[in-house]
């Protein structure tokens, strides 16, 4: 978070906009075991990919600071839940 954000966000908590949630247990127990599904790769794939794709892959994470292994399961993960947008350019697009 910037300063900015942590600035309104502390304003938003000192003006008393928060409230409790009132199932604050139940709740918190279902997002933990989201999260730990979420985040539990239990099955391993093997893909064939370009040295230039991969190259790419590795450059990016590198940029973005994680695994470029991590990258490749984030993309995966965005594509098969609708998060990721396409990106269409002239060169790309079929009009």
């Amino acid at each position: 978070m910037n300063t900015h954000e942590e600035k309104e966000l502390m304003k938003s908590i000192e003006n008393d906009e928060w409230t409790t949630v009132p199932n604050f247990n139940e709740v918190k127990q279902s997002l933990m075991k989201a999260a730990t599904e979420t985040a539990m790769k239990d099955y391993r794939i093997n893909v064939r990919i370009s040295k230039r794709d991969v190259e790419a892959l590795k450059t990016k994470a590198l940029e973005d600071g994680i695994p470029y292994q991590t990258l490749v399961t984030s993309i995966l993960h965005k594509y098969v839940t609708g998060k990721l947008k396409e990106f269409h350019t002239k060169e790309t697009s079929h009009t």
